[in-house]
C-alpha cells in the first residue's frame, strides 16, 4: 500500500481509503460479523483511513463500526466522520447541533476522539447557517480534543472554494469527481494546494454508475450519463475486466488525489480493490473507456442549493 501526506494536516494516508457507508446497509442488507471482517481486513492489509457519516444507514454505519473499531488499537487508524446531514432531507449545521453530533458519534464510535471531522454536505444549507453555527463549532470541538482537524464535504466544486474564503480547512472530501467519466476535481486542486488544504475523493464508481448493473433508482444522474457509464462497464466486461478496478486504478494513480475512498462489507471486494492499486493499469482499455464516455466528460447532476451549482473556482 502506497502513502501519500493529507495537506498541512502531515497525516500520511494510505492511497486507497475505507468507505463505512456500507457498514450501514445503504446499497444492501448488511451481515454485521461480516461488516466488521471487512474493516479488520482493510486495516490488516495496509488501509489507515476510515470514513463515515450518522447519516448512514441513519447510525447504523456508525454503531457498526464503533464495534469494529474497538477491537483495534486506536493509533492504527486515522478516523473521520461527518456532522451536519442526518437524513435525505434532515439538515442542521446550527452550533449546538453540530457539538451535540460529534458527542454522539463517539459513542457510537467506541472512541474519545474524531481525527478529522467534515460538514455534510453544506451545499443544503444556507452558507450563513454554515458561517455562523457550523464553523464556530468546529473551532470549539478542536480546541476541547473531540476533534483534531476539520474540513467540509459535499457534491458542487463551488462550495469548496466559498468556505475557504471564509474560513482555514484542514481537509476536504469530495464524491464522484475524480472518476472515469469525471475528473473535474483536477480544476480546484491548484486552489486546495495553494491553501495547503487535504483531499479526499470519494466514489470511484460514481455512485454505481461505472457498473454493468442498472444505477439505482435513487441516483440523480441523467439517462445519457447512466448509459454510457453502463456502456463503459460492459465494454470493460468484454475485455475480461471489471470496470471497478480500472476505476481504482485510475483514482489512485494520480498523485495529487492523496487518498480515494472506497465502500464495501465484504472481505473479498476490499482486499481486491487493494490488491489492484499495486497492478500495473491496462492503458489501451483506459483509453478506450474514456473514448466511450467523452461524450459525457464532467457532466454532473445538481445537489443542494442553486447558489451552490456554479463553477466559480479557478
Amino acid at each position: 500500500m502506497k502513502y501519500r501526506k493529507l495537506g498541512k494536516t502531515g497525516l500520511d494516508v494510505s492511497v486507497l481509503s475505507f468507505g463505512a457507508s456500507s457498514l450501514g446497509s445503504v446499497f444492501r442488507e448488511t451481515n454485521e460479523e461480516e461488516s466488521i471482517r471487512t474493516v479488520h481486513t482493510a486495516i490488516d492489509m495496509g488501509i489507515n483511513l476510515i470514513d463515515v457519516s450518522p447519516f448512514y444507514g441513519l447510525t447504523k454505519a456508525e454503531t457498526v463500526l464503533g464495534k469494529a473499531i474497538a477491537q483495534l488499537e486506536r493509533d492504527r487508524f486515522i478516523l473521520t466522520t461527518k456532522a451536519g446531514r442526518y437524513g435525505a432531507e434532515e439538515f442542521d449545521f446550527s452550533k449546538q447541533r453540530i457539538l451535540e453530533s460529534v458527542d454522539e458519534s463517539l459513542k457510537r464510535l467506541q472512541t474519545d476522539y474524531i481525527d478529522i471531522l467534515y460538514l455534510h454536505d453544506i451545499e443544503f444549507a444556507p452558507f450563513n447557517e454554515i458561517l455562523e453555527g457550523a464553523f464556530p463549532a468546529l473551532d470549539e470541538l478542536k480546541l476541547s480534543g473531540k476533534i483534531r482537524y476539520f474540513g467540509v464535504s459535499g457534491l458542487p466544486l463551488s462550495i469548496f472554494e466559498k468556505a475557504l474564503a471564509h474560513k482555514e480547512l484542514d481537509s476536504v472530501l469530495s464524491y464522484c469527481h475524480y472518476s472515469l467519466n469525471d475528473n473535474s476535481l483536477l480544476d480546484l486542486v491548484p486552489v486546495l494546494e495553494q491553501h495547503g488544504v487535504g483531499l479526499v475523493n470519494a466514489s470511484p464508481l460514481s455512485m454505481g454508475l461505472l457498473s454493468t448493473k442498472p444505477a439505482a433508482e435513487w441516483h440523480p444522474a441523467s439517462g445519457e450519463i447512466q448509459r454510457l457509464c453502463k456502456q463503459a462497464a460492459e465494454h470493460c466486461a468484454s475485455k475480461g475486466t471489471d470496470i471497478a478496478k480500472l476505476a481504482v486504478q485510475y483514482a489512485t494513480a494520480n498523485e495529487r488525489i492523496p487518498t480515494t475512498l472506497v465502500s464495501t462489507a465484504n472481505p473479498d471486494n476490499i482486499r481486491n480493490n487493494i490488491a489492484w492499486t499495486d497492478e500495473p493499469i491496462d492503458m489501451e482499455l483506459l483509453h478506450e473507456v474514456l473514448e466511450i464516455l467523452t461524450p459525457i466528460h464532467n457532466k454532473s447532476w445538481i445537489s443542494g442549493r442553486p447558489e451552490y451549482n456554479e463553477k466559480t473556482y479557478v
